[in-house]
Formats: structure tokens, C-alpha cells, sequence
């Protein structure tokens, strides 16, 4: 490992230059057209390690590569290539200020992508051989559920010695050993429309149920536990001189344990409608929290000690936003965090990685292949 941190310095410039290639092909989630295009490239560089299964979905393929290791034991590095941001979003696609380079997707997670790809590099120019079979994946779509992506997931994370999620380490480079469950509901609220000036006592007003509901709702969350529900999104009714008869509800639901989403879910769906009113609730828990064990410790201890090793230190962080390791975390030992440095995703014209950070990181993701 003592030669791998200065061969990644020396070539800081093709590593940017492998991120800048994938920035500049726009890739919002459902946007087959770009995501397949990066998606060839992305081929052809993991051509070099091994073999590489592309799969078709209609949002964009998912591609597989499988690298030989010393063992047939399996490590798998989990990886999305789609942004939250739609195409032309960013007034500039790539720029470096200072110690800082720009555009979408940079931080969330193209970079988090080519520092696998360089890793593997990194072992390979140095006559390296991982210690174990490595997976990596590419999925689509992350950004919007991971529908696409989830059967190659949970697939390759059954029977895996761990999983290495390459989205950006914590603000301050902790790895991530927990992240929040997440759930969507949506709520349809029906009453009954009335002329609210002539005979507004035949209608039933489905706002004033929807705002009750609304009430006990916010009555589940649990801040002690972690445990939130965000009532985020409503539309209904049509005029005001109308008795609503009709409101939809989006909800947001973020917990750190499967025993709370049991809870909510439960207790949300025994909330009585007012008089003449009813609800139709649907959705659920769409990521399960990613909730740490013993194996996920275990590879944090490893990363602990192999970041000292290299010089800097890197502890566990606890977050509220979900990953595709939410869904690996009860099939194998997982751990995020692998993917770069910086700031502000999901920000417009702000969200960037950092460069000198870049080496140590991969070289820290590079160790943990091999030891």
C-alpha cells in the first residue's frame, strides 16, 4: 500500500479528467438517453479488469463488472450514475475554483464512481490482485427509488463478504454506519362538494379532514427516536365558494429503526376520518434503515485503521438521507461513505468535490480491497 498513495497523486489530473468526462454527459434519473450514453463509457474503462454484464431497463442500463480476486469470496462496490438535476440545469457543466471542482453530479456520486475505477488502477499498476472477488455496480436510477436497480442489488449483496457503498463520505470524511429508512405516502382525502353560501351543511369538507389528519399524524413522530413525518406536499378543492370534496397528501417519513416504520404505519393508517369523509392511504416504507451490525463495525475498525495509516482519521457518522445501502445492510455487512470529498449536493451551480482529497480517499478505498 506504501506505493499506491503517491502513484494516485502523480496521475490527480486523468482521475479529474475521468470525472469530467462523466459530468459532461447529463444524466438526470428517467433520461435513458444520456444515462446509456455514460453508461458506454463506463464499460469500456472496466473492460480492462474483467468482465462486464450490461442489462437494459427503460430508464437506463445497469451494468455489472466483475473483477478476479485471490479469493471467491465477493466484495461488492455499490455505485448510481443519474443526478437529481434536469438537463441544462447548470448555467456551467464543469468549473474549478482553487481547490474545488463544480458541476452536477461531481459529488453525487460520478466521483464516488471513477475512485473505484482508480483503485482498481491503483492495484493493478502496482501488481495487486484484490483480496476478494470485487462487484461493482452501476444502477440507474438511485436518485428516484432504484426500481430499476434493486433486483441487481439485493442480488449480488446476498452471500457478499461486504458491501462498499461509493456515495460522498459525512461533511467531515466519517464513513457512514447508519443512515434513516425513508417512506412516501400518499394520502387521498374524499369528501363531498356543496354550495359553501347556499347549503354548505350537505358537504363534507375534505381540507378540514385532511387538516385533522394532518394533526394526528404529526402526533407519530418520535424526536427522541429520530423518528419524523413531513406532511410536505397538498393540493385540493377547486373554488373557494365550493365545499373541497377532494385533497392528495404526500408524506415524507424518515426512522432509524424497522421497529419505528412498523409503528408509524400502523398507527398512521388507524387515523378515523372526520364525518362523511375517508381516506385512501397508500405507499410505505421504500428504503429500509440502514442499521449497523457487527460485520459493518467490523469494516469500519479496517477503514479506521487503514486511513490512519495513511494519515488522516476517519470516524462513523449517523445520517437522515437514504442510500442504495439501506437496502444492502440487511443482506450483508455494509458500509458507506467510500466516494469523494465536498459539499452541497443536489445544489445547483454549487455542488462540488474536492481535489487534494481525492488520492487519500481512493487510497483508502484501494486498501480495503486488498486487505
Amino acid at each position: 500500500m506504501n506505493n499506491i498513495l503517491p502513484f494516485l497523486q502523480g496521475h490527480t489530473a486523468d482521475l479529474l479528467a475521468d470525472v469530467e468526462t462523466l459530468v459532461r454527459i447529463e444524466t438526470p434519473s428517467n433520461f435513458a438517453e444520456g444515462i446509456n450514453r455514460l453508461q458506454d463509457v463506463t464499460q469500456n474503462w472496466l473492460s480492462e479488469f474483467g468482465q462486464v454484464t450490461r442489462h437494459p431497463s427503460p430508464v437506463g442500463d445497469v451494468i455489472h463488472a466483475r473483477v478476479a480476486g485471490q479469493s471467491n469470496e465477493r466484495i461488492l462496490l455499490l455505485a448510481h450514475v443519474d443526478t437529481v438535476y434536469p438537463v441544462g440545469a447548470w448555467n456551467k457543466l464543469w468549473s474549478v475554483k482553487d481547490d474545488r471542482v463544480y458541476g452536477p453530479g461531481t459529488y453525487d456520486m460520478k466521483a464516488g464512481f471513477v475512485q473505484a475505477l482508480w483503485a482498481l488502477r491503483a492495484l493493478k499498476a502496482q501488481n495487486q490482485k484484490p483480496a476478494w472477488t470485487v462487484d461493482l455496480l452501476l444502477t440507474p436510477d438511485e436518485e428516484v427509488g432504484s426500481e430499476a436497480g434493486l433486483p441487481f442489488i439485493e442480488n449480488l449483496a446476498r452471500g457478499a463478504k461486504a458491501v462498499l457503498v461509493l456515495e460522498a463520505p459525512f461533511m467531515n470524511g466519517d464513513l457512514k454506519i447508519a443512515r434513516k429508512g425513508v417512506g412516501d405516502y400518499n394520502i387521498q382525502v374524499h369528501g363531498k362538494a356543496a354550495h359553501q353560501g347556499v347549503e354548505p351543511e350537505k358537504g363534507r369538507n375534505a381540507i378540514v379532514s385532511a387538516a385533522h389528519l394532518i394533526a394526528e399524524l404529526i402526533k407519530l413522530q418520535d424526536l427522541e427516536k429520530g423518528t419524523t413525518l413531513g406532511p410536505n406536499v397538498i393540493k385540493g378543492g377547486t373554488v373557494s365558494n365550493v365545499v373541497a370534496d377532494y385533497v392528495e397528501l404526500a408524506v415524507d417519513l424518515r426512522i432509524w429503526s424497522q421497529d419505528e416504520a412498523e409503528r408509524v404505519d400502523a398507527a398512521l393508517k388507524a387515523i378515523q376520518p372526520l364525518d362523511g369523509t375517508r381516506y385512501e392511504i397508500s405507499g410505505g416504507l421504500n428504503r429500509p434503515p440502514m442499521e449497523p451490525s457487527e460485520g459493518s463495525y467490523q469494516l469500519l475498525e479496517k477503514a479506521q485503521r487503514i486511513a490512519s495509516e495513511l494519515g488522516f482519521k476517519v470516524g462513523a457518522a449517523r445520517v437522515g438521507g437514504g442510500s442504495d445501502g439501506n437496502f444492502t445492510a440487511k443482506l450483508a455487512p455494509t458500509l458507506d461513505g467510500f466516494g469523494a470529498f465536498g459539499a452541497n449536493a443536489h445544489q445547483k451551480d454549487l455542488e462540488y468535490i474536492h481535489i487534494p482529497s481525492l488520492a487519500p480517499r481512493i487510497a483508502l478505498l484501494a486498501g480495503m480491497l486488498v486487505d
